[in-house]
């Protein structure tokens, strides 16, 4: 750290603390974080004390050193609720915020049916005041809030803007971070939905072992989201995945059969699509043409992906995991018999909770100099 000022070092040594507990399982004692960032005793404590003193540390109750008649070790632990984030995710049809602590828990919930999708101010209105309920209901207050993030369908910019959205106009031209950041003063961010979910189930999902990753949503709602080395592949103006608007690939011919209902938006649809399933799952004749069917569909869609993109793993999610059972031997087969390459399929393991716990992500990184202040290069 040649040339920088003590302040400069004091900041970078704060950061190094506060990193170690936030990736720790458990509580530290001063000898652990000694052992790991490389500090002295002395300079440790009085940035913990600095820490406590500020809010984002708490120091646990002591306890005794096995074998040893000395003093009982001191013990931090990461405040993690000191700071919180927001994310929202909207629908055609709904919209739900949760507000989560800086390690990703999530503390506080809400959900409500949108009155007029088609308006985009009265959503991001409706988005705006159920951040504030789940703020209520997770606990926390406004001077703890410190971003967030929006998950929304289309295709949407570097930048946070609705470039293009199917079947609607109403929404392109919008600056998601501008137009929430109106509502609630503070940083946000904005990105489609499906790459969120790509990014969520790397993080806490069922991708944590694959860097290039595609999270799909195939039916009555379709849209993929690509991770390529461990990052989401956006590409022009947001536009990567938005297979719903490719009119070469077979993403309407079964959007509107009852078994495709299971990515609806929609609960009662949902509901319909489950019965389907659980007739096919009792040997019902028609019911099983019907899967038969969504199942030629979604292994058309991915076999020409997997020769594209060639992803290690592709994820089904937005509601397909509600049938995986059914779905995923069948698809497995018929990825088989086409001959693609050895692509692993999976289940999300996140449910309907991958774009919010995704926005949560994206809001923890695009702050995390803010949070948890410099990072040392190369360390």
């Amino acid at each position: 750290m040649n040339g920088m000022n003590q302040s400069a070092v004091r900041r970078v040594n704060t950061s190094v603390i506060l990193r170690a507990l936030a990736v720790s399982a458990g509580p530290m004692t001063l000898t652990s974080l000694a052992e790991h960032v490389g500090l002295s005793r002395r300079t440790i404590e009085l940035i913990l004390d600095s820490l406590v003193e500020a809010g984002w540390v708490t120091e646990l109750d002591r306890m005794p050193i096995s074998g040893c008649a000395g003093r009982p070790a001191r013990r931090f632990a990461l405040r993690a609720e000191n700071a919180l984030l927001a994310a929202v995710c909207i629908t055609t049809s709904d919209v739900t915020a949760v507000i989560a602590d800086v390690r990703g828990r999530i503390l506080g919930r809400a959900h409500r049916l949108l009155r007029a999708y088609q308006d985009p101010q009265a959503t991001l209105d409706d988005a705006a005041a159920l951040v504030l309920d789940a703020l209520d209901d997770g606990g926390g207050s406004t001077d703890r809030l410190r971003a967030g993030a929006v998950a929304n369908g289309g295709a949407i910019d570097d930048d946070g803007v609705v470039r293009r959205l199917v079947h609607t106009t109403r929404w392109e031209g919008v600056h998601l971070p501008e137009e929430l950041t109106r509502r609630i003063r503070m940083p946000w961010f904005a990105d489609n939905d499906t790459n969120l979910g790509a990014l969520a189930e790397r993080w806490r999902g069922v991708a944590g072992d694959h860097a290039n990753v595609v999270w799909a949503i195939l039916g009555n709602r379709t849209g993929l989201g690509i991770l390529i080395r461990g990052a989401v592949h956006r590409g022009l103006d947001g536009a990567a995945g938005e297979i719903v608007e490719a009119r070469s690939m077979p993403t309407d011919s079964i959007a509107n059969r009852p078994v495709a209902w299971l990515t609806s938006p929609e609960p009662a649809r949902r509901s319909v699509a489950l019965d389907h399933f659980d007739a096919a799952r009792a040997g019902d004749a028609t019911a099983l043409a019907e899967v038969d069917a969504f199942v030629e569909n979604i292994a058309s869609i991915l076999t020409t992906l997997s020769w594209t993109v060639a992803p290690s793993l592709i994820v089904l999610g937005g509601g397909l995991e509600d049938a995986a059972d059914v779905l995923l031997p069948r698809v497995r087969e018929a990825l088989r018999d086409a001959r693609t390459p050895a692509v692993e399929l999976r289940a999300t393991g996140l449910g309907r909770d991958a774009a919010l716990v995704g926005a949560v992500k994206l809001a923890l990184d695009r702050m995390d100099t803010e949070l948890f202040g410099p990072m040392v290069p190369g360390a």
